[in-house]
């Protein structure tokens, strides 16, 4: 099966649930293979994990967000002004803005308010699963947990939460692996004018009257005059930070979640030592990647692993693949948090690295260890149901028994 015929395979439903054999495939061809432009925008696949690392810190290869005849589109528009999909300088002018406030210590502070609010929800996962009840844990924590972390950042009232999922989904649907048609469009620019005008009241609100909240503090260092980002630039920032952070903490929660249940040798060291737990996110995310390709465009004609790109030809960039990669991991496919080498490219790499990086994995910390402590006898009670994508892979519907301790 050559290249082309692999990639095709990804874009069906078969591959939605599990795609691993089709990167198995591609990396017995090598680390990068030559597509044809006739069949896809895609010229080149890059698989390999030294490959996959290197399109994502070279300069030679730059983001380029869609079609051009589509970036009049608010959601294309919204998201090529963010720093996720801008060039340098932009980039860096609006990535330098996020560090002064998106730091180490402002992430470390929220842990005590995190254990709050993953005990509450535990709380009512409890209630929920007394007598044996089914609970669907994305419902119930995976997606609540991410959300109500964004509430924290932001400051925002409880009830607004729940707003918030559809419209990111309506994005992600679009941004997603053969998601380009007219209706999807239309559904992600609706959901990105919606946005846009809850976080222009957001920055008018806190402009007026400051919190202690990372709006607050973008706006007053915006305002102050020693960094410019317009009040455009910063709502497709927010807009990005809204799907990057709960979407894909959301999948890390549900993605981990089985092979740990399916070891209790594993939960039994989760439970106990903290490092271990850290050691199973990052397994996790290697694993079963929450975003599972990225794009990147060729400046000018140049190679990738021996392979030709013309310029501007676009490399589908494959984390999920990179990270089974056995050149790089001995059995790929084995869920091992113990093994040497627990390295991934899920955060991505070079100037673009995910600025929630660090977040993502303190929550992923938090939340494993107090989930199985809370609920030792807690089980899958049928089969999960996966979303129907591969942009962002996780589970739709996760049913779980809590057990009769727990929910004491």
């Amino acid at each position: 099966m050559d290249a082309d015929a692999i990639v095709a395979g990804l874009y069906t439903e078969e591959a939605r649930h599990d795609p691993n054999p089709w990167y198995a495939k591609l990396h017995e061809l090598g680390p990068a293979s030559a597509l044809d432009p006739e069949a896809r925008v895609y010229t080149t696949v890059a698989n390999g994990f030294d490959a996959v690392d290197e399109v994502l810190r070279d300069p030679r290869f730059i983001k380029v967000l869609g079609p051009v005849d589509k970036l009049d589109h608010p959601v294309l528009a919204t998201l090529s002004r963010s720093m996720m999909f801008s060039l340098e300088p932009d980039h860096g002018r609006m990535r330098r803005l996020f560090n002064k406030i998106f730091t180490p210590r402002r992430v470390a502070a929220l842990e005590s308010d995190l254990l709050a609010a993953i005990d509450g929800l535990l709380d009512r996962m409890a209630e929920l699963g007394a007598g044996g009840a089914e609970v669907d844990f994305i419902a119930e924590f995976g997606y609540q947990f991410p959300t109500k972390v964004i509430g924290l950042l932001l400051e925002l009232p409880e009830s607004d939460l729940a707003w918030f999922r559809e419209r990111a989904q309506r994005i992600d649907r679009y941004l997603d692996l053969g998601g380009k048609s007219a209706e999807k469009l239309r559904a992600a620019d609706d959901a990105v004018l919606e946005l846009t005008d809850y976080y222009l009241r957001l920055i008018a609100d806190r402009r007026a009257d400051p919190g202690t909240d990372l709006v607050s503090d973008l706006v007053a260092l915006i305002d102050s005059g020693d960094d410019r980002l317009s009040d455009t630039e910063l709502v497709a920032n927010l807009v990005v930070l809204l799907n990057a952070s709960f979407v894909t903490t959301m999948n890390l929660l549900g993605n981990g979640l089985l092979p740990l249940l399916a070891r209790p040798d594993l939960v039994d060291r989760v439970r106990a030592d903290a490092d271990f737990a850290s050691r199973c996110v990052e397994e996790i995310l290697r694993y079963d990647s929450p975003v599972q390709l990225l794009s990147r465009v060729a400046a000018d004609d140049t190679e990738l692993a021996g392979v030709p790109v013309p310029k501007d030809g676009a490399i589908m960039v494959l984390l999920g693949a990179a990270n089974r990669d056995p050149r790089k991991h001995t059995d790929p496919d084995t869920f091992d948090p113990d093994r040497a080498d627990v390295g991934h490219l899920s955060f991505g790499g070079g100037g673009y690295f995910c600025l929630g990086a660090a977040l993502s994995r303190l929550e992923g910390r938090l939340a494993f260890p107090r989930l199985l402590q809370r609920f030792p006898d807690l089980a899958i009670a049928r089969d999960p149901v996966r979303s129907d994508g591969l942009l962002l892979r996780g589970y739709g519907v996760i049913p779980v028994t809590t057990g009769g301790r727990g929910a004491a």
